[in-house]
């Protein structure tokens, strides 16, 4: 079918347009103007914003710790069956009511930033519940014995870089992650703080030599999204220099920074933490290689899930309510610890402000990305209030008036007047995203794109505007339609193939077999396991 979206302000700034146009659609691609054709559908954008569907590059949205989060926390949960009327069940968190929550504010890809290779399987299937959207998940290397074992025995790069691309191609990852890299090793050692220069006991490598390692693996198997870091010191004061020391570690190599808000924290000289954005945001500067997701704070009831056991394990004491869970599993482990953001309290509305520095004193609106690190910040449902804020100064003005007189001083989120625009807001959301993935078929509305389309009523309220598209379409078929579901859509898991060394696979399965008594077809992600043909293999760089 031949579609014509007439009438809209079109905002595609990765072809840098911006005014009144037409997109024209033809199966599930944009394409471009046809001669002499007649539409056999046409939309009528009049009044309203046209932009590429979005994509979040870090939502934890799949997979075993996202499961237990739903069963430490029931309470904040309806009854799994919800309104028979809908198409889906309304329990809050469940991957149905992602994919629909996701859909109805225009995001048609979602990316899980933690996909622990023993549990890849599960993780998949739990991704292939969620409706509407394309999705797809990030490998978790550098704490995995066998890893540390050929970096601690001083094996060739080669070596590593072989393990790197079966361990991508064995789990289906459309990426690479590294959190705290060698921390869980050294937490089944009794270690409880660990620093990007302090070594793991049973293998004498620092956080800094497993980094360097799997940058150099991540290069060499040309991997296009960026390795994805999770840095040492999360939360700490003074997490800041940790993080601008891992930019240097880097030299010169892309780089991506998960949920940077929670290491743009300094000391006080009168106790607790002040900003460090500002400082934060010249490194950038400083460091074009480097990009970053935010993961902005927001206030409420949360649970924060993280594979980062050390950082977990450290704060359960602040768990709210007092449950937690603890993981001290193979390779990553992990926790799950609930939190509740208080407008009242002086750190929880500091890490509000600093989230908002960061976007707002950025270098480059191409390199800083909009995330809350769902759940650990917040919900990715609070993503509308927040580019509001975003482009509001007057509404940030009012916000601030809120919190504690203490908090606002210890920051400058105040005195900053910059306001974000709707292209802007185009680019973190969309264009950025896409980019930084290397899916060069998204993000934008240029023909040979995929139709993914959301569309908005321009409304002065951003927050309405955002929070539900007029129209959303997704590989060219209408889903959304005025915030509810117009069509059930099944998306596809975007993954990566690279070639695997055969030499390399040998020495997994024995080591497998040694270490647990199974090979390598028991951590396997097999088509035969999905009722249709789910997965879309993307290229790596040549």
């Amino acid at each position: 079918m031949l579609t014509l979206i007439r009438g809209g302000r079109v905002i595609d700034p990765a072809h840098g347009r911006d005014g009144i146009g037409e997109v024209w659609v033809e199966g599930d691609r944009i394409i471009a103007a046809p001669e002499s054709r007649t539409p056999d559908h046409v939309i009528d954008a009049t009044g309203m914003v046209v932009m590429a569907g979005a994509i979040d590059v870090h939502s934890h949205i799949a997979g075993g710790n996202v499961i237990l989060s739903r069963l430490l926390l029931p309470e904040l949960h309806v009854n799994e069956l919800g309104d028979p009327n809908r198409p889906f069940g309304s329990a809050c968190g469940s991957a149905a009511q992602t994919g629909r929550l996701y859909a109805r504010m225009g995001y048609t890809t979602v990316i899980e930033p933690a996909l622990p290779p023993s549990a890849a399987l599960a993780t998949h299937l739990e991704l292939e519940d969620v409706p509407f959207i394309d999705r797809g998940a990030l490998t978790v290397m550098g704490n995995d014995d066998q890893l540390l074992a050929l970096l601690r025995a001083g094996e060739s790069r080669t070596a590593v870089r072989d393990l790197t691309a079966q361990t991508l191609a064995l789990s289906r990852g459309l990426g690479l992650k590294v959190i705290n890299a060698g921390g869980a090793a050294a937490f089944k050692e009794n270690v409880r703080t660990f620093d990007l220069d302090d070594e793991v006991p049973s293998y004498g490598l620092t956080s800094r030599r497993i980094l360097t390692a799997l940058l150099d693996a991540h290069e060499a198997v040309g991997v296009p999204h960026p390795l994805h870091v999770h840095c040492n010191n999360l939360g700490a004061p003074g997490a800041f220099e940790t993080m601008i020391e891992t930019m240097r570690t880097a030299e010169g190599r892309p780089i991506h920074f998960a949920h940077a808000q929670f290491y743009a924290y300094a000391a006080h000289t009168a106790g607790g933490i002040s900003s460090a954005a500002e400082t934060l945001c010249a490194a950038l500067a400083a460091h074009p290689n480097v990009t970053l997701d935010v993961g902005q704070v927001v206030f409420g009831q949360t649970c924060t899930i993280s594979l980062d056991i050390l950082r977990q394990f450290s704060a359960r004491g602040a768990a709210d309510p007092k449950k937690w869970i603890i993981v001290d599993g193979d390779a990553e482990g992990g926790g799950l610890v609930p939190f509740n953001y208080k407008r009242g309290s002086v750190f929880n509305a500091l890490q509000f402000m600093i989230g908002l520095e960061l976007f707002l004193l950025s270098p480059d609106p191409w390199r800083v990305l909009l995330t809350t690190d769902h759940p650990n910040g917040g919900p990715f449902t609070a993503y509308p209030r927040l580019i509001h804020l975003l482009m509001d100064k007057e509404e940030r003005t009012r916000e601030l008036a809120n919190l504690p007189s203490k908090a606002v001083a210890r920051c400058g989120l105040s005195a900053i007047a910059r306001e974000f625009t709707l292209a802007e807001v185009a680019i973190m959301t969309r264009a950025a995203p896409a980019r930084l993935l290397g899916l060069a078929d998204r993000g934008h509305l240029a023909p040979g794109a995929k139709a993914d389309i959301a569309i908005y009523r321009d409304q002065a309220d951003r927050t309405a505007m955002f929070s539900i598209a007029a129209l959303v379409l997704k590989d060219g078929e209408t889903i959304v339609r005025e915030g509810a579901v117009a069509a059930v859509h099944r998306g596809r898991t975007l993954t990566l193939a690279p070639q695997a060394d055969a030499a390399m696979t040998r020495r997994t399965e024995t080591y497998l077999q040694d270490r647990f008594g199974r090979g390598l077809d028991s951590f396997r992600v097999p088509e035969a396991a999905f009722a249709r043909d789910v997965f879309a293999p993307q290229p790596c760089r040549v």
